[in-house]
């Protein structure tokens, strides 16, 4: 694979960087690099900072708001984004549910929702695990009955990254039971979570930070204008739409950045002890995860070329998902080992599980190690767990 930039992409790059270090919010990049949790309205902000710049969407048509970048452009972009500790794009709404609208909805949704979720203006949360159905997503239950021009839903949906910020929330729902296959039946619609009938629990994780929720719908109406595609179809769509999550979930250039903000930290002598970087056996694991690192670079980038001839993700994202989650695992794993005392975040008050700045026990990144460790298994879960995703590749690329 040829690697060399041309003049044009090398002045992109620089234009990029410009960017995150002049322009962008540069409270949010120092939060991110001293691993202090955004709030909602920094999250808010830097979204339409970048939409402002008009590059809210790379990965969307340029006729519904896209930027037109190339396969090489897009990987500048993420590189540099990742390179200054710029957090990632909330992905429920630019890369979720906008591709879904744009690719099966109408003219009517097309225009009712693509400006908001390009803009910000709305935020969006995803339904589809189901306390029964992980997964195994094709036994979810959540019932979608028509009455007249609404659907009438009931039912759960569990770990739900962030509803409780979310305005919108899209899900694959069951209108039918009589099918031949479980496959069948199910159906891909957006909720207004502002309504009656739905309801929104915590699930406060064992960091106390509350992250994920469970959903409640109890009757709650949906108009039937907000069916994206066919009634049934919605396991078609919603597979479209995991491979491109379990592309993005990949996310090399964070990995790439952490790498080289671990290898910075075995450099530090710490209390005049010697730096790990002297220890071969440490420095050997670092080495051969930076080699597994760059094949997966390229293989990204081979299908950032696929996508940007727009031939959607195919098992391939399984095996992307696959490779990327588990060496991110690694490489909190070594991240860990390196931070040693300083991976304990900050020290917390029995009584107040909210964060405080100043019980941190650390001065960088490193003093979130733990945190980042322990909430990072949940990567080869989410998306279709590793175990589902060799499935895939077995049936879809081996044929067995």
């Amino acid at each position: 694979m040829n690697v060399t930039f041309t003049t044009a992409e090398n002045e992109f790059r620089s234009e990029v960087r410009k960017y995150f270090e002049e322009e962008f919010p540069q409270d949010v990049l120092e939060k991110q690099r001293k691993a202090i949790p955004l709030t909602r309205d920094d999250t808010v902000r830097w979204h339409k900072h970048i939409y402002r710049k008009g590059w809210a969407a790379p990965n969307w048509p340029v006729e519904y708001g896209g930027t037109g970048w190339s396969s090489v452009q897009k990987y500048i972009f993420y590189d540099e984004q990742a390179r200054a500790s710029a957090p990632a794009f909330l992905p429920f709404g630019v890369s979720m549910v906008g591709p879904i609208v744009y690719t099966f909805g109408n003219d009517e949704q097309k225009k009712r929702f693509l400006p908001d979720i390009l803009e910000f203006n709305t935020w969006w949360c995803q339904g589809y695990s189901e306390p029964g159905a992980g997964s195994d997503l094709a036994s979810l239950k959540l019932r979608a009955d028509l009455k007249g021009d609404h659907y009438v839903l009931n039912g759960t949906k569990t770990w739900t990254t962030l509803g409780q910020y979310a305005d919108w929330i899209f899900c694959l729902v069951r209108t039918s039971s009589d099918v031949a296959r479980r496959q069948e039946g199910i159906s891909f619609v957006l909720v207004d979570m502002n309504q009656p009938g739905v309801s929104v629990k915590p699930i406060v994780l064992l960091d106390g930070e509350h992250e994920v929720n469970e959903i409640h719908f109890d009757n709650a109406h949906v108009p039937i204008k907000n069916l994206v595609g066919e009634e049934g179809q919605g396991w078609t769509y919603g597979k479209v739409l995991l491979q491109h999550e379990r592309t993005a979930i990949t996310d090399f250039a964070s990995s790439k950045y952490m790498l080289k903000n671990l290898r910075n930290l075995c450099a530090k002598s710490i209390k005049s002890a010697e730096p790990l970087s002297k220890d071969q056996n440490f420095m050997r694991k670092v080495a051969a995860a930076e080699v597994e690192l760059k094949a997966l670079e390229y293989t990204e980038l081979r299908t950032l070329a696929s996508v940007a001839s727009n031939k959607a993700p195919g098992p391939e994202s399984s095996i992307l998902k696959i490779v990327g989650t588990e060496l991110r695992q690694r490489i909190d794993s070594l991240y860990l080992e390196a931070s040693g005392y300083y991976a304990l975040p900050y020290v917390r008050d029995q009584y107040d599980l909210s964060y405080s700045e100043k019980n941190r026990v650390g001065e960088g990144s490193e003093t979130n190690a733990s945190l980042v460790y322990f909430n990072n298994r949940k990567v080869s879960i989410y998306g279709g767990s590793n175990e589902i995703q060799k499935n895939i590749i077995a049936k879809h690329v081996l044929g067995l």
